[in-house]
């Protein structure tokens, strides 16, 4: 990250202080010279002084102490504005790539984690599209491996009937036995028919069963009959669209009613209805008819869990989570009922019991992608970085391929800081997705944050080529033309990202400030204000606005701004010296006088700020005070700039 980019995000560096100074130091002076103070010391520079301070501004900026240097230059231009080498110097300051600088101070620490912390608030802004995109496929992944868990499950109870039912069978006489053991044959010939697609064989079967069964016996044959109905099911499931899906779902819930009206007590036929009634859109019978089954055989957690399934998508996340709490309950190996129990919590925004769940869900079944996939989501929402990588890496172990949670790893190490790491999944999953604009996109932001600005301009376009009406993207864009020093450029894609979303705060806030540092405060002003009306407490929108008007020397709004900016960061150094400015600029030289004083509390070395409280104090005429913090001045730090003038004004006291 460029330490430009730097100071033009956080908009309250020397920069600002460049704009306005000037300004502030000359009223405070004009108004000792007219009281009669120290302003007969306020002389022009001779020539020496001249090349020695360009020469220290000079070797300053090779320092990479570039705040220094322009504080220098700002002196030189207020004594003479046309002075050309100064101007030139300064121009070359403010063009270089500062990303060499060596500044280690706390703002330049607190410049770089914000202008990351900018980058990941795009990020997460676009990330949700993203996931809405991502979901049909992640919605498929989750609904395979439960559907697999079902055919295990189904399988397990067909189990269980066949041996419970081989147990009544022993019980009754021989000749019913018999009976009961033709129409169980029949029943598995129309199984097997129907499992490989013969449908009029299966019709024909049933037809015969049908008339095979024993008389009275009707709780036997409501059992057979939901089974029959069952395999109809599934039937008509593996061709939905087919006309002779459809005639395998009418004849499955044929079989089912008949089957509850031998015997309503039968739990089996209620949950084939409630899948024919869940297929066709009717929720609120399939939540009937699940209930049903699930009253009727509490301890079949399949029942449980299909009601807990029709529950959730009816959005009555309570009673959703009850059925599924129950299903694991009855049978805690069931990992698909684990997994929707966490997507359950989740809506029920009880995070940590989704984490729990889906934790569960992945004890009982170690390659359960989608729910390693969502432990990172959580976890990654809750700044947990490192789980988050671990859960996707999980994830990714048994899918390694897998495109979503490739681009999630990405993101998840992006938003640790990690971003080479962060690269190189992006990179993968472009290899499988090269055209897909959010992967690109996100790319940008790693290529930018690893300080690669021609690449991220690449992955940037190629966002925006596949997305142009994305803002974000286009925003993105910008900041990486910005970081390349293709002003123009950025420029074009700010005001393109702020005219595809009204309400989009930063590329305004971007645009003010490189007008600012261009020296045109009417058009930084014009989207600075358009940035207040949509956050009017935003402290890089209010204390940039105050720049502008301190700029126009309008100081009544100037102070208003920088008074909100303080409120958004009560501690801010930079803000309360600009603000203090301000108050001198507009003569209240009372409040510039505390808020200096305040100023040098946060930060006892700012040796500017020691100047122009001593001048302040000159000019309220506190000549002692004035004497006193001049001194210290030049006590504490014998080579700060200004010496001379400070020495000057003390030999007149």
């Amino acid at each position: 990250m460029s330490r430009k980019k730097k100071i033009i995000l956080i908009a309250s560096g020397s920069l600002l202080v460049l704009l306005i100074a000037g300004g502030i130091i000359l009223l405070v002076r004009n108004k000792n010279k007219a009281a009669g103070g120290y302003g007969n010391t306020v002389v022009s520079a001779t020539d020496t002084r001249r090349e020695n301070i360009l020469k220290l501004a000079r070797s300053y900026a090779e320092a990479g102490e570039y705040d220094r240097a322009l504080n220098l230059l700002d002196g030189l231009l207020i004594e003479n504005h046309d002075d050309e080498d100064a101007k030139t110097l300064q121009r070359e300051i403010l063009n270089t790539d500062r990303n060499k600088g060596s500044g280690s101070g706390s703002s330049e620490t607190d410049a770089l984690l914000a202008a990351q912390r900018q980058f990941l608030d795009e990020q997460r802004r676009s990330m949700s599209e993203a996931m809405q995109n991502r979901s049909a496929s992640d919605s498929l992944a989750a609904a395979q491996a439960e559907a697999a868990a079902e055919r295990r499950a189904a399988a397990e109870a067909e189990a269980a009937r066949k041996k419970a039912q081989e147990e009544e069978l022993a019980k009754v006489s021989r000749e019913l036995q018999e009976k009961m053991r033709k129409v169980n044959d029949l029943v598995s010939t129309a199984k097997a028919q129907l499992a490989a697609d013969d449908l009029a064989g299966a019709n024909r079967t049933v037809t015969e069963a049908r008339r095979a069964m024993p008389e009275g016996e009707d709780r036997f044959e409501s059992q057979k009959l939901a089974e029959i109905a069952d395999s109809f099911y599934d039937y008509s499931a593996r061709h939905p669209n087919a006309a002779n899906g459809r005639e395998g779902a009418s004849k499955s819930g044929e079989l089912a009613n008949d089957s509850v009206s031998k015997d309503p007590a039968q739990a089996l036929p209620h949950h084939v209805l409630g899948k024919l009634a869940r297929d066709a859109g009717q929720n609120d019978k399939a939540i009937s008819e699940f209930r049903e089954a699930s009253r009727l055989d509490p301890s079949n957690y399949l029942y449980a869990h299909e009601l807990g399934r029709a529950l959730f998508a009816a959005r009555r996340y309570q009673e959703a989570r009850d059925a599924f709490q129950n299903a694991v309950k009855s049978n805690p190996n069931f990992e698909p009922s684990w997994y929707n129990l966490g997507g359950t919590f989740r809506m029920l925004n009880r995070q940590d019991d989704a984490l729990s769940s889906y934790k569960q869900a992945v004890a009982v079944k170690a390659d359960y992608v989608p729910a390693h996939r969502e432990i990172g989501r959580i976890l990654q929402a809750k700044g947990d970085f490192k789980g988050a990588i671990d859960a996707f890496s999980k994830a990714l172990q048994y899918s390694p391929n897998d495109y979503n949670t490739l681009c999630e790893i990405g993101a998840a190490h992006s938003q640790a800081g990690n971003f080479t790491e962060a690269e190189k999944f992006f990179a993968q999953a472009l290899q499988t997705n090269p055209n897909d604009a959010q992967t690109n996109y996100n790319m940008a932001v790693v290529k930018h944050g690893l300080n690669k600005h021609t690449e991220a301009i690449t992955f940037a376009k190629k966002a925006v080529d596949t997305s142009p009406s994305n803002a974000v993207y286009v925003y993105t864009l910008g900041l990486a033309c910005e970081a390349s020093n293709g002003i123009d450029a950025a420029i074009a894609a700010y005001k393109r990202a702020a005219s595809l979303d009204l309400k989009y705060l930063r590329p305004r806030i971007n645009l003010g400030s490189l007008y600012l540092a261009m020296g045109n405060p009417d058009e930084a002003g014009h989207y600075l204000n358009e940035a207040y009306g949509i956050e009017p407490a935003n402290f890089e929108v209010n204390n940039n606005l105050g720049a502008v008007y301190a700029k126009k020397e309008n100081w009544s709004y100037s102070i208003v701004h920088y008074e909100r900016a303080l409120t958004a960061k009560p501690n801010d150094p930079i803000v309360r010296f600009n603000l203090a400015r301000a108050y001198a600029g507009a003569g209240d030289l009372d409040k510039a006088h505390g808020s200096y004083q305040t100023l040098l509390r946060l930060t006892p070395d700012n040796w500017d700020a020691m100047y122009e409280l001593g001048m302040t104090c000159l000019s309220l005429g506190k000549n002692d005070d004035a004497k006193r913090y001049l001194q210290d001045l030049i006590s504490r730090n014998p080579q700060y700039t200004l010496k001379t003038e400070a020495e000057k004004i003390l030999r007149t006291l």
